[in-house]
């Protein structure tokens, strides 16, 4: 006797999306992906809150509870998914802070809590949820133009960056060198002085590192920059909507060719190489 399976709905989930890009990319995912969408906030009542207000659109996105910085959270999500799914289709890694360029906290305070949230909390929330993403799944890093190599001064750092060869393991140092030298005070000759952009341009360094080492199960990785939107995070004076913000990173999980991967792609969805200047004045720190 034939016994059929009915297959588990595919799922989406969007990090940090209670607001901001990250909400506009729930939104417009609710309108177009062919499967749930899980909306993702640390703080409950404000995930609740925005899912009620995709709901006054018309739409039903998920909700469940994910603070990156804490990986028991993660596993929570990940055990959810497993149960309820069996896997995750699509991942966008959306969640960051910014200290403000006024910002009265000393550097090498900026320097440890932006990297903790905006690379290594990405990191450990990619190794728990990666395992359980399906064959062909997508996953978009979000990061911006700060991500752009050229926001680093020193030639030899910008090298070891572009190394093919640049393992986790080996970023992971880059960074600690970065949070090393903001206590000593000499990070500013070699690095820059935004924190910001040093955890964005290591977004973008993984996404490359992700996709070489997920490419035998067909899972494409990708970092964009959607734009200088008006959010929160840039005081509201950004020139894009968060919904045009949304644009690129949507189109990397539902209508990029597969030939696109390990790609650095800005808002106009163009692909753009660590060695090319930018010439976009899109910057936010």
């Amino acid at each position: 006797m034939l016994v059929f399976r009915k297959m588990a709905p595919k799922v989406a989930v969007v990090t940090g999306s209670n607001k901001g890009i990250g909400f506009a990319i729930v939104r417009a995912l609710c309108k177009r992906f062919d499967g749930d969408v899980y909306l993702t906030s640390r703080d409950l009542n404000r995930g609740q809150n925005a899912v009620a207000e995709l709901n006054k659109e018309g739409l039903r996105p998920k909700y469940h509870q994910l603070d990156i910085t804490d990986p028991k959270s993660a596993e929570k999500l990940r055990d959810h998914l497993k149960e309820n799914y069996g896997g995750l289709d699509i991942l966008v890694n959306n969640a960051a802070i910014a200290f403000k360029v006024n910002a009265p906290e000393p550097v090498a305070v900026q320097a440890e809590q932006t990297l903790f949230v905006n690379y290594y909390s990405v990191l450990s929330t990619c190794e728990i949820l990666f395992p359980i993403l399906r064959n062909g799944a997508r996953v978009v890093n979000i990061t911006s133009s700060c991500g752009h190599l050229t926001k680093i001064k020193s030639e030899k750092l910008r090298n070891r960056f572009k190394d093919p060869n640049l393992t986790i393991e080996g970023l992971c140092n880059m960074m600690q060198e970065y949070i090393e030298a903001a206590k000593q005070g000499t990070q500013a000759a070699d690095w820059g002085n935004s924190s910001y952009a040093v955890a964005k341009v290591a977004i973008t360094a993984l996404s490359k590192i992700q996709q070489r080492m997920y490419a035998d199960r067909d899972i494409i990785v990708n970092a964009v920059n959607p734009g200088y939107a008006a959010t929160d995070m840039t005081l509201h004076k950004g020139r894009l909507t968060i919904d045009q913000a949304a644009v690129a990173p949507v189109y990397l999980a539902l209508d990029a060719p597969d030939s696109v991967k390990g790609q650095y792609v800005w808002k106009d969805k163009s692909a753009i190489s660590w060695e090319e200047e930018l010439a976009d004045p899109d910057y936010i720190i």
